[in-house]
């Protein structure tokens, strides 16, 4: 059993660089891939695509995310699921006042 504070994670996750977003890994096997993400005001996760079903679950701030349907808001409790290969990005609104946290789960990784 793995237990695990995924905001917490997310809080200490480094970031590649000042303008990128942060990213840890939470828990990584064939199954299933957990990663938390912080999206500081203004950034962003660019468009893309996966090969597996991509789950973002809002675990902080609000923002929005985009996808085969164009952009929708989210905020804290929303959960947002993406099919195999649909186009897909977050980002956090410029004028938020706290990072938008994500947990996404990705299976098959």
């Amino acid at each position: 059993m793995i237990v695990a504070d995924a905001r917490a994670l997310a809080a200490a996750a480094p970031a590649p660089r000042a303008d990128r977003p942060a990213t840890a890994i939470l828990h990584d096997v064939a199954d299933v891939r957990l990663v938390v993400f912080r999206i500081a005001p203004g950034q962003e996760v660019a468009p893309h695509t996966s090969s597996s079903t991509v789950v973002l679950t809002v675990l902080a701030g609000a923002g929005f995310v985009s996808g085969a349907d164009g952009e929708a808001p989210v905020a804290v409790g929303h959960v947002v699921a993406y099919a195999p290969d649909e186009r897909h990005g977050m980002r956090a609104a410029a004028e938020a006042t706290e990072p938008l946290v994500l947990l996404a789960a990705i299976t098959p990784r």
